[in-house]
């Protein structure tokens, strides 16, 4: 009679262990996917603001070189901007 009772009363407490794991691995699961989507639109925000700073440069270059800006061409000289004429390739490279 006892035995009768045991096997309903384990296999319960096997699946309310399951049913537990299985709530903390959606929570843990849920707070991984909340990371990712942050990490994920910090990615897309830094392509949107790289575009926009091209462009800014871009700006800043032509003015530069429409207005004769001795300053501003030597503040993107300073900065790694490039402002010459791109070298010419030597005779004999292909």
């Amino acid at each position: 009679m006892l035995r009768g009772k045991v096997l309903p009363t384990v296999l319960a407490v096997v699946i309310l262990l399951m049913v537990v794991v299985n709530v903390v691995l959606a929570l843990g699961n849920q707070t991984l996917q909340s990371e990712v989507s942050e990490r994920q639109q910090f990615i897309a925000q830094g392509v949107q603001l790289e575009q926009l700073n091209r462009q800014v440069m871009s700006v800043l270059v032509n003015m530069a070189m429409k207005g004769n800006d001795a300053e501003l061409k030597a503040l993107l000289t300073s900065s790694g901007i490039n402002l010459g004429p791109s070298p010419a390739a030597p005779a004999g490279s292909k």
